[in-house]
């Protein structure tokens, strides 16, 4: 199927696919709540009214999905644990034995801490919060870490404060606005602390995955400049910036926690050098001044009061989720990134880049795929040192507020028979890995 080979990537380069623990798993009698689990509960919340109860059922299938895995052929599988089942009598052994099975498979695994799924006992915007993910971080790595060489601390903050803290659009559902901006430090300080906690354990091969993308301003005017520089602080440097070069954003930190000196504080302890920096790559966003009304932006509606506005990238294919598909904005980021940060960049992963489209026979998915694997290909010559690159996701999925509207997975999944079937970008991907050995 592959007929245009890839250009080669470095040796050592890592190929993988990546899940996340609640879109998946179900199983929820056998876990704590998650904050996700009292969101959906409220009408309005998931657009189809759905839950993750079941989702793909992974819990009790997992054996079947590590088989597509090594029939894949991918060297790595990423995914999350769930911090309310580890919470659960005898959670952390629903994890051995994925880890067993991947091992035995062949497949390495990688494993996210936080993706999204706090138990409901606990609270971004309580401090404490960091110091409970750094115990929690530790009793993970005590068990899994004799088999796990790669770890991930937090899945997108960003999203998990915009989203769910910000905008009410996700768990927990609150709408804080700016208010929302502890949330952001105190994940950020959560993640310091497991880096700490994860290498007093012995784990090593420490990394985040933070969303990023390109912000292009909607013209060259100094309002719709000034709204674009904005919008990129908020959302990409704000993350980026105190992991990479021990500081906030000009204008910024002040506002992450009760004083200025608690923040020169954290930042000591959120700088902690990773071993690799991950990003999340999906569209770049166009950004001008605010226009007085409320904006449709990725199935949202942004208040107008915001000092931005979203605007619409012309000329483009979008996914069925409306996200505009440019591959060379990925080679953009990445060498921006090595352009902004230089040798406070450590080596990068892709850690999740893929996209929504309907069927089996899923070309649009394939033509997405090709293009930003090309495009990686790109900024890999054009010096910046990524070392592997991870397809979201393996399997249709939950969601998230669209519930099982939109479909991510290189294999499909009936949610009545919870069925597996694979797709044609699944067999293009095996296809493009084999002739790759």
């Amino acid at each position: 199927m592959v007929t245009n080979p890839i250009p080669q990537f470095p040796a050592g380069f890592l190929w993988g696919v990546s899940t996340s623990a609640h879109q998946i798993e179900g199983a929820a009698d056998a876990r704590e709540p998650s904050v996700w689990d009292v969101f959906t509960a409220e009408p309005g919340r998931v657009k189809d009214g759905s839950t993750a109860a079941v989702a793909c059922d992974h819990y009790h299938r997992y054996r079947e999905d590590v088989a597509l895995l090594a029939d894949l052929g991918v060297d790595a599988y990423r995914f999350s644990v769930s911090w309310p089942r580890v919470n659960s009598p005898g959670g952390l052994d629903f994890y051995d034995r994925l880890v067993d099975e991947l091992c035995a498979a062949g497949v390495r695994p990688v494993v996210t801490l936080f993706h999204w799924d706090l138990p409901v006992t606990l609270d971004w915007l309580e401090r404490d919060t960091a110091s409970r993910f750094a115990d929690y971080a530790s009793a993970v790595a005590g068990r899994l870490g004799d088999r796990v060489a790669k770890w991930i601390t937090l899945n997108e903050p960003a999203e998990h404060t915009l989203l769910g803290h910000a905008l009410g659009a996700h768990a927990p559902g609150r709408r804080l606005m700016f208010d929302a901006l502890p949330v952001a430090h105190h994940q950020l300080l959560a993640h310091g602390l497991a880096v700490r906690a994860l290498r007093a354990a012995g784990a090593g091969d420490i990394g985040i995955a933070n969303s990023h993308g390109p912000t292009w301003p909607a013209s060259a005017t100094p309002e719709d400049m000034a709204a674009a520089e904005f919008y990129d602080v908020l959302l990409n440097r704000l993350f980026s910036d105190p992991l990479l070069l021990g500081r906030y954003p000009e204008g910024i930190g002040e506002l992450m926690a009760k004083s200025p000196e608690d923040v020169a504080t954290d930042l000591k302890v959120i700088a902690e050098p990773v071993d690799w920096y991950g990003i999340n790559y999906y569209a770049p966003t166009r950004v001008g001044a605010p226009q007085g009304e409320e904006i449709a932006f990725g199935g949202l509606s942004l208040p107008s009061e915001l000092p931005f506005s979203v605007r619409e990238i012309e000329g483009r294919p979008v996914t069925d989720f409306g996200w505009p598909v440019v591959p060379e904005a990925l080679t953009e980021l990445l060498t921006g990134f090595r352009e902004r940060y230089g040798d406070r960049l450590p080596p990068v992963v892709v850690t999740e880049n893929g996209c929504s489209c309907e069927g089996v026979e899923d070309r649009e998915r394939i033509a997405y795929l090709d293009g930003h694997i090309r495009a990686l290909h790109r900024a890999v010559e054009a010096g910046v040192d990524v070392r592997g690159y991870f397809v979201w996701s393996l399997l249709d999925n939950f969601e998230w507020a669209e519930g099982y509207a939109r479909r991510f997975g290189l294999v499909h999944v009936d949610y009545t028979t919870l069925e597996r079937t694979p797709k044609a970008s699944y067999g293009w991907l095996r296809d493009l890995l084999r002739a790759r050995r």
